[in-house]
């Protein structure tokens, strides 16, 4: 079942600016990662799922549910953590939890208890008196507490330190066991790989590559790291970089692996290593086919 479609999603600014038929379908219980640089269009396109803006042209639908028409019954069901948080100065951060909380008719301040918790901070104190970290953990426990069907987070982990960001892959895997469907930007590539299923690159307001990340991962070529340890090293189709005189790295296909481990058994080998995939690499490159960004 699709949980979002966005079908030639267009939002264009005076500007010039904007998204240009944008196409996305998410399906129940994923995570989808959605990566560009700052103006590429991420924002736009996540403040026309939850609403807040009126495409020019095409449709975005949440749950089956028009987003813009009838977003007050897809932010019911919707946790939203956007990427510019602004919380009331003289509220405590327990206040506004609880006034999110009544606002929504909640039942389970048990579980809201456990998220502030489980997040490490101190929501006794004024929003104003709040690091940027802090300010972060209340817009995340806002946007879960309600065990929305769907998460959209822009830029989620923006503050947190590298501890905090793991807690947030793990909770993020646990909201994808519990069935929940994440739709995620961010700038940080690891995370991205730690959690999303598929991903979406957007480039100048239009989708240029969308992938299983899973699939790219395994089809994608294998580089091994060989030290030898004489000269005669082996030969093979694609070396992908020389380290010095005794170190090379070589670039594999998939289907070569197993020819690729015979070859080297008949050499004098002092160290192999598998250089792992990296979306970030990936990411980079394809935005250098394309050309320059916008922004």
């Amino acid at each position: 079942m699709k949980i979002i479609e966005i079908t030639n999603l267009t939002k264009a600014f005076s500007s010039g600016y904007g998204i240009f038929d944008v196409n996305l379908n998410i399906k129940e219980g994923k995570i989808f990662g959605y990566l560009g640089p700052n103006g590429a269009g991420k924002s736009t396109t996540i403040r026309a799922l939850m609403g807040y803006i009126k495409p020019t042209k095409g449709k975005c639908l949440v749950n089956g549910l028009d987003a813009w028409t009838q977003a007050a019954l897809v932010q019911t069901d919707t946790g939203y953590l956007p990427g510019e948080i602004s919380f009331p100065d003289t509220m405590t951060g327990y206040n506004f939890i609880k006034l999110i909380y009544n606002l929504r008719s909640q039942k389970n301040w048990n579980e809201v208890e456990q998220l502030i918790a489980y997040w490490e901070f101190n929501p006794n104190l004024k929003i104003k008196k709040m690091s940027k970290g802090m300010k972060q953990k209340i817009a995340l426990v806002i946007a879960f507490m309600h065990n929305p069907k769907l998460v959209i987070l822009d830029e989620p982990t923006a503050g947190l330190d590298p501890l905090m960001q793991q807690k947030f892959v793990t909770m993020i895997k646990r909201a994808k066991a519990n069935g929940q469907t994440i739709l995620m930007s961010s700038h940080i590539f690891e995370e991205v790989e730690k959690t999303c299923d598929e991903v979406a690159i957007i480039k100048n307001g239009r989708i240029i590559s969308s992938f299983d990340l899973h699939e790219l991962r395994n089809k994608n070529k294998r580089y091994y790291k060989i030290k030898y340890r004489e000269k005669n090293f082996m030969e093979w189709p694609e070396v992908y970089e020389d380290t010095n005189e005794l170190t090379f790295t070589y670039n594999v296909e998939p289907q070569d692996v197993e020819k690729f481990f015979k070859e080297l058994s008949n050499y004098k080998i002092e160290m192999v290593s598998e250089i792992p995939f990296s979306l970030e690499k990936h990411f980079m490159k394809f935005y250098k086919d394309e050309g320059g960004s916008n922004d």
